[in-house]
């Protein structure tokens, strides 16, 4: 069963990846396509990261803090991108 659950968690995440990838083809703003890509990433990434917590137990803390750093280091890259990608913005 925890098997299962792993690697349902791990194709979940490998989807949240591919989605969150499809939307930088759309004809929306670069700020949507950033943030879409950003989240998507943050979450495919953090379920990958829980599916080997379930296949590998044994290395959690490890995995728990590779989830931490996950979630800090794409929030605050989510913010930076936006702050330098306001256009004619003068940032002093």
């Amino acid at each position: 069963m925890i098997d299962i659950l792993s690697y349902t968690c791990i194709v979940v995440g490998i989807v949240f990846s591919f989605w969150g990838t499809s939307h930088l083809l759309s004809k929306r703003s670069l700020l949507f396509k950033l943030h879409s890509l950003s989240v998507a990433d943050t979450l495919g990434s953090m379920s990958i990261v829980f599916g080997l917590l379930l296949k590998i137990p044994s290395k959690w803390p490890l995995l728990i803090l590779a989830i931490i750093t996950l979630a800090i280091w794409n929030t605050v890259l989510g913010y930076v991108l936006a702050y330098c990608s306001g256009e004619g913005v003068n940032h002093e």
